[in-house]
């Protein structure tokens, strides 16, 4: 099968090239990068960021999946004067126009990865997301991609061609970036945190699940026009994620017993209640759908992601 996979340099895209290889797939791959080469087995093409104004002709020839994993992402200093309207520049209007190219070009399946902040921000403990609730994004990102769902879908009702969306929470893996990669190095300079006493839930992916499903949904018949969410099926409180990573990373971990709401008050006051809401609140995601449609079920437990997580990270963590 030829496949298309945008946003190749990306953390998501790095670990899918690969495991699509090993499956004997055909890949091609486009970058933010001037690059048109064959390596490792992939053809990139194109360069720059992604417009309405691109041409997809030559990428998308002879290709019968799209994998868009390229976006603008979430990011925490925002510096544009109107946030949506970045957002939507590429994760919509750059999105529908690159899935429009597709079906004119005759690819079968758009596979969209999308965002659990799509669904919300916060969810009770216990009542996890479900696919079929109804979409409640509370920032521009979330609202930008769930835009882009509601025009795949649209689109694919007119133009036969099928698409596929993945909702992912946390991801996790090699190379990650954001707050995960924040806590990695609080943890790896053995600073004390406050978290002794959290006791949310969230739910996290390896990327090497997230990859195993996304591989999963090129072919299936049953995820045609699906929403799908994935993770571990191991939710953990921040408690927890701490002691599994700093267990993954072979270092101690330096947890101090402090009431939540004591570090919600002071988190209130700091004017840092978003940050306050990822590590007290929770998120949880329910992944039956997923589980009973297509017949998947996550085959790396907690414990063996972050392991693999933490592989390349052993030269510079300990030093």
């Amino acid at each position: 099968m030829r496949i298309l996979v945008t946003g190749a340099s990306g953390f998501l895209a790095s670990a899918l090239l690969p495991g699509l290889k090993q499956q004997g797939h055909d890949v091609v791959a486009t970058t933010r990068s001037s690059v048109s080469a064959r390596v490792d087995g992939v053809d990139y093409h194109l360069g720059g960021d992604l417009s309405e104004a691109q041409d997809w002709h030559l990428p998308l020839q002879d290709v019968e999946v799209v994998v868009h994993t390229a976006a603008r992402v979430h990011v925490m200093d925002e510096s544009s004067d109107d946030p949506l309207q970045a957002f939507r520049r590429i994760n919509v209007f750059a999105t529908l126009d690159l899935a429009r190219q597709a079906a004119e070009a005759g690819v079968s399946r758009f596979v969209f990865i999308s965002s659990i902040k799509v669904s919300g921000e916060q969810t009770r403990l216990g009542m996890p997301f479900r696919p079929d609730d109804v979409p409640r994004p509370a920032d521009p990102y979330g609202v930008s991609k769930r835009e882009a769902e509601d025009g795949l879908l649209a689109l694919a009702a007119e133009s036969g061609m099928e698409v596929v969306i993945v909702r992912p929470p946390l991801v996790y893996g090699p190379g990650v970036k954001g707050n995960f990669a924040s806590m990695i190095e609080l943890l790896d300079k053995g600073v004390p945190l406050p978290l002794g006493a959290v006791y949310n839930k969230r739910s996290l992916v390896g990327i090497g699940n997230l990859v195993d499903l996304i591989i999963l949904c090129l072919d299936h018949s049953a995820a045609a026009n699906q929403v799908f969410f994935v993770s571990d099926d191991e939710d953990l409180s921040t408690t927890e994620m701490l002691r599994c990573v700093a267990e993954a990373m072979g270092k101690p971990v330096r947890l101090v017993r402090v009431p939540a709401s004591m570090l919600q008050i002071g988190a209130t006051l700091l004017g840092k209640k978003a940050m306050a809401q990822r590590l007290l609140g929770s998120l949880q995601v329910d992944i039956t759908k997923t589980r009973g449609l297509l017949g998947w079920t996550p085959p790396y437990t907690v414990e063996e992601g972050l392991r693999y997580c933490f592989e390349s990270f052993k030269p510079s963590v300990g030093r």
